[in-house]
């Protein structure tokens, strides 16, 4: 019978990121009739099509020293961004993302063997962990770097990771692996196996995979062992105000300027308040400020177990069953400082002391409605006594209690079943695609802030008074926060593929399919947490849910063959229609073509629509509150922001663009390239609006967003803490840009067998339409990663009868800090220099069962880059490698 294919053939020995598209298929490859190729559905002879594909071996994987996923697809020249990895320690949850072309990582499809992936993580996920993907089964990884909707649905904008499974393995594969940094930390230990078997009617494949990842500490590196701070004298090491001893500040807020430019009240304090620690004495930065890198993770902990089967069995001649099971348990951990607690009191001196009576602060001057300011047009102020009666905002931070420690045990499991056979000449298949996540996550040390205000009022508490804030005190206070969530998915799909008739050029082909798809999300905020009895404001829960029904029809028509100048021309279209319960029916389409000059030369091109339909958590989440750094004279530097999902959002819209050439030339053989210019517009984008952009337009009396404040309501409180209500809603466009460069060169000399290859991203553009339009090309910012205008990974291994050794050098090009973009003069450190990490990896095969590999990554220990307005670890962690140089040793043993 004629099995289906869900990848290509394995081809042995390939470069790191290798196009796809440049690759000599071998001996195996040539025996197989039809395979199907990421990006189309319709199986056919050879590999190239009109889509840029990159594919990327199961050796080079190993050659890495890699044990997840994230840890490869992250060092693509095609990525950029934000991605969660184990260097995100605040706010990654444990998870592990990939983000093509810097577009985020909800635009990134990933399937498993050519089939949806469940999104999985913590909470009510809206993108696939790739902790759940065990490397130790992987054939191969197919990336395609187009919008593919018409072919696979929502959410291929950016392009598709296609992770393919060893559903055809035999024997056994043992492999037990270690790393550590030259620091001694970071240690991560890991042992597979991989057992299969065929017979006369199918094939079995089973494989598990245990991973324990230790951490590494910010403390015990010189680049991130406090925060760094620039000052009027330079650097110096900085921190929170949330800072030990406590924070006292009067919160006198009247005297704010409305959108008229009137101040409504009479006065305001404009100091930086007073330090309790070590007494109490005017509040410094340089000396008072709470160093909270000593506490935090640089490297976050992790132990993984991923159970993997996969199955064959022939039911007739003409018609076989298989079935995919997957589980990854995942228990994740991430450490903060001890948590910055703040509230407000009327200071009261009979049951607070008169320890206050005594200080000042500093009262802006009011004349004639307006504040005064002096010939440097600073504000004129007034040292002001402290009196009974006013307003204190109270911060600390919560030593006493210990650091806030964050844990998530998640639980994701995938089921496959289906059918698949030929009918004549048609291909045929039906499937059933079920996927579950579950995550328990809990945080401990957190405080109710409540019941310390009450109290506090209640005069059973002296927050003025140090020796009342012991641990034996506030531990009544403390509380471990536990949060639940999860995401269910459920497809039944199934597909027609063949040819239709023959035409002069060749036979035309189709591929037509069906697919019902379910989806659900939910998670469940902590009692405390969900009546605002903590630090923050209420958080909601989120539940909801969707299902849609798809159609699909792929053709591939051969329009010339064997013509002068055209040794074969194929027109490739495809269109897609979708039935949303949440928001209606729409369609996308696709039409590509390749153009084969001659046996050396090829071009092609793709023209595309795609979309991304809003999440369940885009859609459904709760209302929660964000702090955001805002600047704004006389109100608070954190603005209080109402975030959540959106029941109104309508699914975003792009136009994909992608042409380029492949050239083998006989004349230097071995060598092939590949050069493609991609071209993304985004509309109807799903985002927020940049805060400081809200404060801008609504509460400066200059702004002019009408609508805008409107939508988000803004205001100043009589606190001076700016609010306003930020929830998602289709606001904005996005635009990329960009070529993508591979070259390869195989060869044998001096008895050896070399290949090598080199990937490049030049990124033109990246422009965010929100209101304020930017364009992120060659910034680096804070909390969204980093967009180099150049990025290049080149690749080097040379081979013996028994032995192999791989160079990699990976370039990151300069960039500037985002914070800096309008001044760069107002900066220490306004851009980051080009970094280069280079990496050695080697194997021996000591006999035929026998094989051990060692190798180090980051050899010369580069250090990741300081800039102003970093992320954390005072760089980014979403760009530069924070551990260090990494060395890594294996051994497999193969029957």
């Amino acid at each position: 019978m004629k099995k289906s294919t869900l990848g290509l053939a394995v081809i042995a020995a390939i470069p790191m990121f290798s196009s796809v598209q440049v690759l000599a298929a071998d001996e195996a490859a040539k025996s197989i009739e039809k395979i199907q190729v990421t990006g189309s559905r319709i199986k056919r002879s050879d590999m190239e099509t009109a889509s840029p594909v990159t594919l990327i071996g199961a050796d080079e994987i190993k050659a890495s020293g890699a044990t997840s996923v994230d840890s490869v697809l992250q060092q693509m020249t095609a990525t950029g961004g934000a991605m969660t990895n184990p260097g995100v320690n605040n706010g990654s949850g444990g998870n592990a993302s990939i983000n093509l072309r810097g577009l985020r990582s909800q635009r990134t499809l990933v399937l498993v063997n050519g089939r949806r992936m469940i999104n999985s993580g913590t909470g009510a996920a809206s993108t696939v962990d790739l902790n759940t993907i065990p490397v130790s089964m992987i054939k191969q990884i197919e990336v395609l770097k187009d919008g593919a909707s018409a072919v696979y649905g929502t959410d291929a904008v950016a392009g598709v990771v296609n992770i393919i499974l060893k559903n055809d393995f035999e024997g056994l594969d043992l492999n037990v692996n270690s790393a550590m940094t030259s620091k001694h930390d970071a240690t991560e230990n890991s042992i597979d196996f991989t057992v299969g078997t065929s017979f006369d009617k199918g094939n079995i494949v089973f494989g598990a995979q245990y991973t324990n990842r230790g951490e590494a500490s910010q403390a015990n590196r010189g680049f991130s062992d406090c925060p760094i701070e620039e000052g009027s004298n330079g650097f110096y090491c900085g921190g929170s105000s949330f800072s030990e001893g406590g924070h006292i500040q009067n919160s006198l807020t009247a005297g704010i300027l409305n959108k008229k430019g009137e101040i409504e009240q009479t006065g305001i304090a404009d100091d930086s308040g007073l330090s309790g620690l070590g007494g109490l004495h005017r509040y410094s930065a340089e000396n008072d400020s709470y160093n909270y890198a000593r506490s935090s993770y640089l490297y976050t902990p992790m132990n993984r177990l991923n159970i993997t089967g996969l199955g064959t069995y022939e039911l007739s001649d003409d018609t076989s069953f298989f079935s995919e099971f997957t589980y990854t348990k995942r228990w994740s951990e991430q450490q903060l400082a001890p948590q910055p607690i703040n509230f407000e009191f009327a200071y009261d001196p009979s049951t607070m002391g008169n320890s206050l009576l005594g200080q000042t602060f500093d009262k802006r001057q009011v004349a004639n409605n307006t504040f005064v300011k002096d010939a440097n047009g600073d504000y004129v102020t007034t040292a002001t006594n402290y009196s009974a009666g006013d307003p204190i905002s109270y911060r600390r931070r919560m030593s006493e209690s210990g650091t806030r420690n964050y844990t998530q045990t998640v639980d994701t499991v995938r089921i496959v079943v289906g059918a698949e056979g030929v009918i004549n000449d048609y291909s045929w298949d039906l499937s059933a695609n079920f996927g579950r996540n579950d995550s328990v996550s809990k945080t401990s040390n957190l405080h109710n802030v409540s019941a310390l205000k009450a109290d506090v009022e209640a005069g059973n508490f002296n927050p003025l008074n140090e020796a009342d804030w012991v641990q034996s005190n506030v531990s009544e206070y403390i509380y471990k926060e536990q949060e639940s969530g999860g995401s269910q998915l459920f497809i039944v799909s199934g597909s027609l593929s063949g040819e239709m008739f023959e035409l002069p050029a060749g036979y035309a082909a189709f591929a037509a399919g069906i697919e019902h798809r379910q989806e659900k999300a939910w998670q469940d905020p902590d009692s405390i947490a969900a009546q605002g009895l903590g630090n923050d404001p209420r958080v909601d829960p989120t539940s909801g849910g969707f299902n849609v029904d798809e159609a699909y029809v792929e053709f591939a028509i051969p329009l010339l063959a064997n013509a002068p100048f055209a040794d074969s021309v194929e027109l490739s279209a495809a269109i897609r229609a979708f039935d949303y319960s949440t928001f209606g029916s729409d369609n996308t389409w696709k039409l590509g073509l390749t153009w084969r000059a001659t046996d050396e030369l090829m071009m092609r091109a793709v023209r595309s629509t795609a979309f991304r339909a809003p999440t369940v958590d885009e859609l459904y989440s709760g209302k929660a509150i964000s702090y955001d750094g805002v600047t704004f004279p006389g109100a608070d530097d954190q603005a209080e922001v109402t975030v959540g999902g959106n029941a109104d959002l309508t699914p975003e819209e792009a136009d994909t663009l992608t042409f380029g050439v492949v050239y083998e030339p006989q004349w230097l053989d071995g060598f092939s390239m590949t050069l493609d210019y991609y071209d993304i517009e985004i509309e109807n984008a799903i985002s927020t609006y940049t805060s400081q952009f809200v404060v801008d337009q609504c509460i400066d009396p200059n702004g002019t967003g009408t609508t805008l404040c409107e939508n988000t309501g803004a205001f100043i409180r009589t606190d001076g803490r700016i609010v306003f209500n930020n929830q998602l809603r289709n606001i904005g466009s996005e635009k990329t840009s960009g070529i993508d460069l591979n070259l390869k060169y195989s060869f044998d000399a001096l008895g050896l067998a070399w290949k090598t290859g080199l990937d490049t991203t030049y990124l033109d553009e990246y422009v965010v339409d929100t209101g304020a339009v930017i364009d992120y090309q060659g910034y680096i910012t804070n909390g969204k990663g980093g967009y180099a205008d150049l990025k290049s990974n080149l690749h080097v291994t040379v081979s013996g009868d028994t032995w192999d050794a791989t160079y990699e050098a990976r370039y990151v090009a300069g960039m500037d800090s985002f914070t800096c973009r309008l001044d760069q003069s107002e900066c220490i450190a306004p851009t980051t220099p080009s970094v280069v990490y280079h990496d050695i990896s080697g194997s021996y095969m000591i006999n035929d069962v026998i094989t051990v590999s060692a190798g180090i990554n980051n050899m010369f220990d580069k250090q990741p880059p300081y800039y102003t307005g970093n992320y954390d670890s005072n760089t980014d962690p979403y760009t530069f490698d924070t551990l260090g140089r990494r060395l890594f040793a294996g051994v497999n043993v193969k029957f």
